[in-house]
């Protein structure tokens, strides 16, 4: 089933306890996502950008989750800038439950941070990136030869560099590793 037709058909029920507290936006591609996340990130809305649910994802999907109370103002708030989600659902169940985009390996020295299918290593002790990997975009070389070598302080925001998903993926491992090796 496409993603559009799977948005189409309405949620039959809620989640247990009679209701769902968070929704998805779901959008035609990724640019848009990135586009929608900056919009409300900059009106301190506070949303996720998540892997899709399982049941629908068709490649390089993303959504965003939000606090369903709030549905009306974010969609005032997008259709203000031009920004129209397919659906903004309630999270109703665990097939609709959008999928965490971080996972954290620990090789012992050195630290792996995996955001969708980027992954960025670091050596915990330097804090330099020895590794940049994944994804298909035509950037990720690119991308990979600039953070190489350099420290997590001295390297380049990888939003700066790229414009693809994977671009924004590896954002996202930057971010997390920053977060993680600030501990």
């Amino acid at each position: 089933m496409s993603l559009r037709r799977f948005w189409q058909r309405k949620p039959k029920v809620l989640a247990a306890g009679g209701q769902a507290d968070q929704g998805i936006l779901v959008f035609a591609n990724t640019s848009e996502v990135i586009r929608a996340e900056k919009v409300l990130r900059a009106e301190g809305w506070p949303i996720k950008v998540m892997g899709p649910p399982p049941g629908i994802q068709s490649g390089c999907d993303l959504v965003i989750q939000f606090p369903l109370m709030k549905k009306l103002e974010l969609l005032r708030i997008l259709t203000e800038n031009r920004l129209s989600p397919l659906q903004a659902v309630p999270v109703t169940g665990p097939l609709l439950k959008p999928v965490d985009l971080f996972q954290v390996k620990d090789f012992g020295r050195y630290l792996m941070v995996r955001a969708a299918n980027m992954k960025l290593t670091v050596d915990k002790e330097t804090r330099m990136i020895v590794n940049v990997s994944g994804g298909g975009c035509p950037d990720v070389p690119y991308l990979a030869y600039q953070l190489v070598g350099q420290t997590l302080e001295a390297a380049p925001r990888p939003r700066d560099l790229g414009h693809t998903v994977c671009g924004y993926a590896l954002q996202l491992a930057f971010e997390e590793m920053e977060r993680l090796c600030s501990r």
